[in-house]
């Protein structure tokens, strides 16, 4: 089963081995009524869509060789990019770097090519990537933000030795993410309402990684809806600013970023580099020939800003991020679509929705946001 992006923490309890799940508290007081989102279509600023690199059977974080080269494969991560970018190419480079030395080639400069050009710098290597496309034109560009590992695996597709490594990556990408909180990268921690289907005194998946977890039953939140809800606080990042800067780290730290658009392995294979990592996303698929590699479409309306939502939701009626360049609404999940533009009809709809979720906020008196 493909888990649509904001339901994955509400399907299963157990996505990691020897992790340990927690059972959400029931929060006691209601909160004051929080700020409704403005939602017309006069306050759209943008339409985007992106494709999502979705393999059921997760990631790719594997060594092979290709003539005198050693390849490591770091892709695959559907619409978990940014939330396991650290950890992943942390898992990349601990293959690649034991027992190398001189230069190291990176393929693609989104999020996954800058975290790993980043870290094996950091490891004192000299870096060149090859890119089609770099900041702001890349698909992690178009991501939402939201640290949560959503929609990149099928629970029935994936091996024990995988759950392993996702473990390993989400620990690391947790601790990273949490030391580059700030201004500079555009990362802050927001709290989040999800509906959720696990009812309270059930365990919560990936507890762990979200902290104040807690319950709040109809009385307590001002949601359309009749179903569970939990609070917990996460880290978004404004991908725009957060790209961008690691990008100015990767040129300040010595790295060279070069125009290429490499079509065949023969194309890798002339590289003079003779480590390269691979962070293709989606291209990996006719690059390297995985064809278990497809597109996971995903389209957003983004509004107006609006500085005094500081809060974020995500449920039936799709998501909604709070940002500085604007709030992020969405989304579609459509598996098996190459073209990244956004459709009217759907946009229309996630604009309806969206609508509806807050318009239809039960506020007392004294407390209309």
């Amino acid at each position: 089963m493909i888990l649509p992006r904001r339901q994955l923490l509400a399907a299963a309890p157990l996505l990691l081995p020897a992790c340990t799940v927690s059972r959400p508290r029931a929060a006691a007081a209601a909160p004051a009524c929080l700020p409704r989102v403005h939602v017309a279509p006069e306050r759209v600023i943008r339409t985007i869509a992106g494709l999502r690199p979705y393999r059921a059977s997760g990631f790719v974080v594997r060594a092979d060789r290709l003539d005198d080269k050693k390849i490591v494969h770091n892709y695959g991560h559907g619409g978990a990019g940014i939330t396991l970018s650290w950890g992943t190419s942390r898992l990349a480079i601990d293959l690649g770097l034991p027992g190398h030395a001189g230069p190291v080639a990176v393929l693609g400069a989104g999020i996954m090519g800058l975290t790993t050009a980043r870290l094996c710098q950091e490891a004192g290597y000299q870096v060149t990537l090859y890119a089609k496309a770099r900041p702001p034109h890349t698909t992690s560009n178009i991501a939402g933000g939201q640290w949560e590992p959503a929609s990149h695996f099928a629970e029935e597709a994936v091996t024990p030795a995988w759950r392993d490594q996702y473990a390993r990556a989400l620990d690391y990408s947790w601790r990273r993410f949490q030391i580059m909180v700030g201004d500079d990268y555009g990362i802050r921690w927001v709290p989040t309402y999800q509906q959720t289907g696990t009812p309270p005194g059930q365990p919560q998946a990936l507890a762990r990684y979200m902290p104040g977890l807690h319950y709040l039953d109809r009385a307590a939140h001002p949601f359309p809806i009749d179903g569970h809800v939990i609070r917990f606080d996460t880290m978004y990042a404004e991908t725009g600013r957060l790209l961008r800067k690691l990008e100015q780290d990767v040129l300040i730290a010595g790295g060279t970023i070069v125009a290429r658009d490499l079509a065949t392995q023969a194309d890798v294979a002339a590289l003079p580099e003779r480590l390269v990592f691979n962070c293709t996303g989606l291209g990996a698929a006719a690059l390297f020939g995985d064809a278990e590699l497809v597109p996971v479409r995903g389209q957003l309306a983004v509004l107006l800003p609006q500085p005094e939502v500081r809060y974020a939701f995500g449920g039936r009626m799709g998501y909604m991020f709070p940002r500085a360049d604007g709030i992020l609404c969405g989304g579609t999940f459509e598996k098996g679509e190459y073209a990244a533009e956004p459709q009217p009809d759907d946009i229309n709809r996630i604009l309806s929705r969206h609508a509806a979720f807050f318009g239809g906020f039960r506020c007392g008196a004294g407390q209309a946001g």
